[in-house]
């Protein structure tokens, strides 16, 4: 697959004014620190709901990229909750700790004795610079009759590109005198329908919805609900792969 040769994929760097206040807008960002935070999080509680509703809610969970812990009061019936999550400060002190079980700062360092009844992450794939290594790690590590579900901005649409264009762009130019364009290109590595191809690639069964329309162009979220991987697939892209 061509689109493989691609990755793993590299955040161009930012400027150095975006890079002196880069950590205080990722918070903002997840704690609804402004009008606009608040906005975008109650639109993104489409991708938490899509994703808590998909496969049985009595599961053993992993959550790739959990951050702040927002998504888990999503998941009040799940059997265990672990997480993957390399930025400590983001999770510490939170009162969702108390749930999570096991923590891990990659996935690769998720056992793959370890199986899990759904995996899922919220607004993280497309920051992903290995995004084929992880996704087919995902497949591994998946019990049968697993559920991989991701939520994902519907990156390279026409919707979402106006979107964050007319709002945090326009903010971002007139306050801080910035290019929001520059902290999305260093953020966003892949596009929603890369995203929708990797999952492909490595399992055979792969639903997709979006919101609020059901197009790539006229949408601002995506959902990508996938079961049944492709075990010879999984193993053997991350066989080739290892070093």
């Amino acid at each position: 697959m061509k689109l493989f040769d691609t990755y793993p994929r590299s955040h161009p760097p930012l400027p150095e004014r975006w890079q002196a206040i880069y950590e205080e807008t990722y918070k903002a960002s997840r704690d609804g620190g402004t009008f606009l935070y608040r906005l975008t999080q109650s639109l993104e509680a489409w991708m938490h709901r899509k994703v808590s509703s998909a496969g049985c809610p009595e599961s053993k969970i992993l959550e790739i990229g959990a951050g702040t812990l927002n998504h888990i009061d999503y998941e009040p019936n799940a059997i265990s909750y672990d997480i993957i999550e390399p930025f400590r400060e983001l999770y510490l002190n939170r009162k969702e700790l108390c749930r999570v079980g096991q923590i891990f700062d990659d996935i690769d360092r998720v056992p793959l004795f370890t199986e899990y009844g759904k995996i899922l992450s919220v607004a993280v794939l497309e920051h992903i610079s290995n995004l084929p290594g992880v996704v087919a790690r995902a497949g591994l590590l998946l019990n049968k009759g697993g559920v991989f579900c991701a939520g994902i901005p519907s990156e390279g649409g026409f919707l979402w590109g106006l979107g964050w264009r007319a709002t945090v762009g326009v903010v971002a130019r007139l306050k801080l005198g910035l290019n929001y364009g520059d902290l999305m290109r260093h953020e966003h590595l892949s596009t929603a329908p890369e995203i929708i191809a990797v999952v492909r690639y490595f399992f055979k069964q792969v639903e997709v919805s979006r919101f609020p329309l059901p197009f790539h162009h006229l949408s601002l979220y995506s959902c990508i609900r996938a079961s049944d991987p492709i075990e010879d697939r999984c193993r053997g892209f991350l066989h080739d792969r290892s070093p």
